[in-house]
């Protein structure tokens, strides 16, 4: 099992889950929303995403003790909600190979943060591949457009993606709601491990593990 990042331990306490009833209200209330978006979004001769997402970041100065905590250090980039929204964001944001270590990018469906306290996670796991440099800014724009396209099986089930640059390497993390449904886990590491595959040559190397979910090995590949 891979260990979880110094900062996404599972260590604080989550508030208990709403009750049927208000779950029910609040997914009812949300369906409206969406279909409103769409409305509105199709009408302005755009194209509707399926869901919604937002790009964080965060950025640590290596060496220095920071007393800002983690959930202050993750900064909003933008929201998106289209196609057309995606790439004029997409087309400013700084590609992976040229940004400093250690920084994480992550892509989050609106409305779940990246941490593991949040009610879409804390329950949850994630599917973890470790890259050498020369590959991981490519695996990365196809999980983006496959995430934002609505392209992952099980796509429902994925919470976000996270996108950590280090010094030797890079790390890329895909976040599940769900850590008990073994056979969704093991179709996903299936998708990732075929994909991963396709990426890497005869020199490079990757691993994929999984965290939160008992029973699942590394593969590498």
């Amino acid at each position: 099992m891979e260990a979880a990042g110094e900062a996404e331990t599972k260590g604080s306490a989550s508030p208990p889950p709403p009750d049927s009833q208000t779950a029910a209200v609040v997914e009812a209330e949300g369906d409206v929303d969406e279909r409103d978006r769409y409305s509105r979004e199709i009408k302005a001769g755009l194209h509707p995403l399926k869901h919604k997402f937002v790009f964080w970041y965060t950025r640590r100065t290596p060496g220095v003790r920071s007393q800002t905590s983690y959930e202050d250090n993750i900064k909003k980039i933008v929201e998106i909600s289209t196609v057309e929204g995606f790439w004029v964001c997409y087309c400013h944001l700084a590609r992976p190979s040229s940004l400093p270590s250690p920084t994480d990018i992550h892509l989050f469906k609106e409305g779940i943060r990246p941490l593991w306290e949040d009610a879409a996670n804390c329950n949850g796991g994630k599917w973890i591949l470790r890259f050498k440099k020369i590959v991981s800014g490519r695996f990365w724009e196809d999980l983006v457009l496959a995430l934002v396209g609505d392209q992952l099986d099980y796509g429902d089930d994925v919470c976000g993606a996270v996108l950590s640059i280090r010094f030797n390497e890079d790390i890329i993390s895909v976040w599940n709601r769900s850590a008990s449904d073994h056979k969704v886990l093991y179709l996903q590491r299936n998708v990732f491990a075929n994909v991963v595959q396709i990426l890497v040559d005869d020199t490079s190397s990757a691993l994929l593990g999984c965290d939160g979910s008992e029973g699942l090995d590394q593969v590498y590949i």
